[in-house]
C-alpha cells in the first residue's frame, strides 16, 4: 500500500529539515540567552515555544521563529533596568500588543519603513553584540554599553589572556572558515561545529573555563513573570519597543524567506497573530521574546523543508535535550556562545545592504541609525534614522536643483527636480546672474510646477526679452510654462513623452539652428549617457532578434512600435516595404540587390530567427501603386513596379472578400501588400532552407498611424497585436 502523500512529505522532507534546524537553533539560543543577561534556559523556551507555537500559528509556513540576535541588546538593557520577572512581563504584555496588531490587519504597514533603517537597526545590533561579546571571548565581562565597550577594547586586546580565550577564538576560526570545507563537512551547520569543536577542546584538555549552568531541577526556582513597582513610562516603552521590533523583524524574514521557495506565500497578518501568541507563551514560561528568525529560517528551506511541521519538530527536539540532555549542554563553554555571536553579529553588517543604500542615497541614514544604536540606544538610534529618514524624503521631493552655463556666448539655465516658491530665492539669484540682452535657453526637467514659481520665471522671461535678449524654453518634464497647457493636453501628451519620443517640433520651438544637429545635441547631453553601457557591449558584434523591413515614411518608427533599443533590429528601409523576389533561376529579379543582399546577411551571417515585413496606413507608395504610378518613367515608378504583384493580389482578395472591410481600400492594399512581400521572401534561397530546417519565422505587420496602433497578420486576418492569436505567419 502506498504512503499517503503528507506523511511521506515529512518523512522524506521536513524531518530531516527539522534536524538540520534544530542544531542551529540550540547553540545560537545559548548563546543569544547569555549574550542578554538572561537565564540559559530562557534562550531554550523560547527555542522551543517559537518552533512548536509559532509553527502551528503563524503565516509563514517555513519560517523558523526563536530568540533572536536582533533583540539580544533590547532584552540586556530590559533586564539591566527592571529585572528577569519584569522583562518576562513586558514579553507578556508586547506579545499581546503583537496579537492585536496582526487583528488589526496592519502588518504590512511595516513595508513602509526604509530599508535603510531596518537594516542600519540591525547592523548597529550586529556591533553592539560583536562588540561586548569580543570582552568576553578576551576572559572579561562586558561593559555594558557601546562606548564602554569599545574605549575598553584596546586595554583587553593588551592584557593577558587566559583558556578562555582560546576557546572563544576557535569558535570564531571555525565559524569564520567554514564555508571552505568540503561539501560533505558542510552538511553539519556552522554553529554547530564551532560550539562543538571548542566545547570538546575544553574538554579534551579540561580546561578551566566557564560553561553553561542549568539548574538541576528545571522547573526548581521557576521565575513567573512580574510587574514593576514603578517606572510605568519605562515599562510601556519597553512594551512597545519589543512588540515593534519582533513584529517588524518577524515580517522582514517572513518576506525574504517566501522569495526562497515556491511552496504558500505568506499571510503577515496571521504571522503576526502567531509570533504573539508564541511571545505571550514564552514570557509566561520564563523565555525570551521570540521573532521569525531569518538564520535558522534559510537552514529551513535549504534543508528541503516543504511544510510547517519542520518548524514544529525542531521545537520539538529542543524539548527533548532540555528535558533529557543537559548534562551534554552544560558542557559548552560561554567563551564559545560569545566567539558565535560575534561572527553572528559583525554578519548583521551586511555589505549588500550597505551597497544598496549607499545606491539608493540613504548611506547617511544607515549610518545614522546604526550609529545611535550602538552609542545611544536601540530606541533612540532608530528614531533618529527615522527623523533623518523623513528629512532626505522631503528635500527630495521638495527640491530643485538650479544652475546655470555659459558656452560660445549662449546662457543655458538648467532647473530640475520640483520647482516650487521655496526654490525662488535660489532661482532669482541664478536668473539675476545672466547678463541683460543675451541669448538664454532655459531648460525645465521638472515634474512640479508651482505658481509662485511660475509666475517669477515668466516674469524674468519677459524682461529678459523686453531688454533685446532671447529665451528659449526646453520644457522635458511636464511644467506647461509656455502655451496653454489645456491646449497641450487636448492635443496629445507629446510634450511629457521623453525627447527621443517626441518630434522634434514638439520641443525644438523657437530654437535657432539645425533640427539634426539641435537633436545630435540634446542626444549627447541626455541620451548618450543612458545608452552608452548598452553600445559598449555591442561595440564589437551585433546579435538581432529580428530582420525589419519596412517603409522609409518618416512617420514610422521600428524602435518604438517594438519597444526595441540598440542591437535588437536589423532594419531595412526602402519606399513601400518591397522585398522583390527572386526569379525561377535562382537570381535576382530586380537589378537592385540591396534588399536582398540584407536578407541574405542576416539570415545566413546574422542567424535572425524572425523576418518582419511591416507596411503602414495611408502609404504614399502604395497610393502612388493605386494611381498607376508604376506606368510612368523614372526611378520611383521603375521600383514601384515590383509591387505589381501586391496590387494584383488586392484585387483578388477583394473579388473574394477576405479582406477586412473595417479598413480603407489603401489601407487593404497596404496589407496585400505585405503578405505578397512575405511570399517573395520565401523566394530567397536563404529564407527557403532556414524556413525548411524551422529556424526562421516570417511575421506580417501593420502600423495604423493615426490610431499608433500595431496589428498583426493572424490566420488571414490584421488584428490588433494584444488580441492576435497566432504572432507569426508562415510564407
Amino acid at each position: 500500500m502506498p504512503m499517503p502523500e503528507k506523511l511521506s512529505t515529512l518523512l522524506r522532507h521536513d524531518l530531516p529539515a527539522s534536524l538540520v534546524v534544530f542544531l542551529v537553533a540550540v547553540p545560537l539560543s545559548l548563546g543569544i540567552a547569555a549574550a542578554s543577561d538572561a537565564p540559559i534556559l530562557a534562550g531554550l523556551i523560547a527555542a522551543a515555544v517559537g518552533g512548536i507555537v509559532a509553527g502551528l500559528l503563524g503565516g509563514a509556513p517555513l519560517q523558523v521563529s526563536g530568540p533572536a540576535a536582533g533583540l539580544t541588546v533590547i532584552v540586556a538593557e530590559l533586564v539591566a533596568q527592571f529585572g528577569w520577572a519584569t522583562t518576562c512581563a513586558i514579553t507578556v504584555i508586547a506579545g499581546l500588543v503583537q496579537i492585536l496588531l496582526g487583528l488589526s490587519r496592519v502588518a504590512r504597514t511595516a513595508m513602509a519603513l526604509s530599508p535603510a533603517v531596518v537594516h542600519g537597526m540591525l547592523a548597529g545590533i550586529g556591533l553592539t553584540i560583536a562588540l561586548g561579546q569580543l570582552h568576553v571571548v578576551l576572559g572579561a565581562d562586558s561593559p555594558g554599553n557601546g562606548w564602554d565597550n569599545l574605549i575598553e577594547l584596546p586595554g583587553q586586546l593588551l592584557t593577558p589572556h587566559g583558556p578562555a580565550t582560546s576557546v572563544g577564538l576557535i569558535a570564531i576560526g571555525v565559524m569564520v572558515g567554514w564555508r571552505w570545507m568540503p561539501a560533505a563537512v558542510r552538511r553539519v551547520p556552522a554553529p554547530l561545529a564551532a560550539v562543538g569543536c571548542a566545547t570538546l577542546l575544553s574538554m579534551a584538555l579540561a580546561l578551566p573555563v566557564d560553561r553553561v549552568d542549568l539548574p538541576g531541577d528545571l522547573f526548581r526556582g521557576h521565575v513567573l513573570p512580574a510587574f514593576p513597582d514603578g517606572e510605568w513610562a519605562a515599562f510601556a516603552v519597553g512594551v512597545l519597543t519589543v512588540a515593534l521590533v519582533a513584529s517588524v523583524e518577524s515580517l522582514l524574514s517572513a518576506m525574504a524567506v517566501d522569495g526562497m521557495h515556491r511552496g504558500p506565500r505568506a499571510s503577515l497578518n496571521r504571522e503576526l497573530v502567531g509570533q504573539g501568541v508564541a511571545n505571550t507563551l514564552s514570557g509566561g514560561l520564563g523565555g525570551l521574546p521570540v521573532t521569525g528568525v531569518i538564520v535558522r529560517s534559510t537552514a529551513n528551506v535549504t534543508a528541503g523543508a516543504r511544510t510547517r511541521a519542520s518548524a514544529v519538530l525542531h521545537g520539538v527536539w529542543v524539548v527533548v535535550i532540555t528535558l533529557f540532555l543537559t548534562a551534554a549542554i552544560e558542557e559548552v563553554p560561554l567563551a564559545a556562545l560569545a566567539g558565535l555571536l560575534v561572527v553572528i553579529g559583525v554578519r548583521l553588517v551586511d555589505l549588500r545592504h550597505v551597497r544598496a543604500v549607499r545606491r539608493h542615497g540613504d548611506l547617511s541614514v544607515y549610518v545614522v541609525t546604526a550609529g545611535g544604536v550602538v552609542f545611544l540606544n536601540l530606541l533612540e538610534g532608530v528614531l533618529a534614522g527615522l527623523a533623518l529618514a523623513i528629512a532626505l524624503t522631503l528635500r527630495r521631493v521638495l527640491w530643485a536643483g538650479i544652475h546655470a552655463s555659459e558656452s560660445g556666448g549662449r546662457h543655458r539655465v538648467i532647473v530640475e527636480g520640483t520647482l516650487s516658491f521655496l526654490a525662488v530665492p535660489r532661482l532669482s539669484r541664478v536668473l539675476g546672474s545672466i547678463p541683460e540682452g543675451s541669448d538664454v535657453v532655459v531648460e525645465l526637467v521638472v515634474d512640479f510646477l508651482d505658481h509662485a514659481a511660475y509666475d517669477h520665471l515668466s516674469l524674468w522671461i519677459d524682461r529678459h526679452r523686453a531688454g533685446g535678449g532671447t529665451v528659449v524654453v526646453e520644457e522635458v518634464g511636464q511644467p506647461a510654462l509656455e502655451g496653454d497647457p489645456g491646449a497641450r493636453s487636448r492635443t496629445g501628451p507629446a510634450v511629457t513623452l521623453p525627447r527621443w519620443f517626441s518630434p522634434w517640433a514638439e520641443w525644438q520651438a523657437g530654437e535657432p539652428g539645425d533640427r539634426v544637429l539641435i537633436g545630435a545635441r540634446e542626444y549627447q547631453r541626455r541620451a548618450r549617457p543612458l545608452v552608452q553601457p548598452f553600445l559598449a557591449e555591442l561595440s564589437d558584434h551585433q546579435a538581432p532578434t529580428a530582420l525589419f523591413i519596412t517603409c522609409a515614411d518618416a512617420r514610422v518608427v521600428p524602435n518604438l512600435i517594438t519597444t526595441s533599443g540598440p542591437g535588437d533590429l536589423f532594419t531595412v528601409r526602402n519606399v513601400g516595404n518591397l522585398v522583390p523576389p527572386y526569379s525561377a533561376g535562382g537570381e535576382p529579379s530586380d537589378p537592385d540587390v540591396s534588399v536582398a543582399a540584407a536578407v541574405e546577411y542576416a539570415v545566413d551571417v546574422l542567424h535572425v530567427p524572425t523576418i518582419v515585413v511591416c507596411g503602414h496606413s495611408g502609404c504614399g507608395a502604395m497610393n502612388a501603386l493605386r494611381s498607376g504610378g508604376d506606368r510612368g518613367r523614372g526611378a520611383l515608378a521603375s521600383w514601384l513596379r515590383t509591387a505589381r504583384a501586391s496590387r494584383q493580389r488586392c484585387e483578388r482578395d477583394e473579388r473574394a472578400g477576405t479582406l477586412d472591410p473595417q479598413f480603407d481600400p489603401l489601407d487593404r492594399l497596404v496589407q496585400a501588400n505585405v503578405r505578397q512581400q512575405l511570399d517573395h521572401l520565401a523566394t530567397h534561397p536563404s529564407v527557403a532552407r532556414a524556413l525548411g530546417e524551422g529556424r526562421v519565422r516570417l511575421i506580417g505587420m501593420f502600423f495604423d498611424i493615426g490610431a499608433a496602433e500595431v496589428y498583426v497578420d493572424s490566420k488571414g486576418q490584421f488584428a490588433p497585436v494584444e488580441e492576435a492569436a497566432v504572432l507569426g505567419t508562415p510564407a
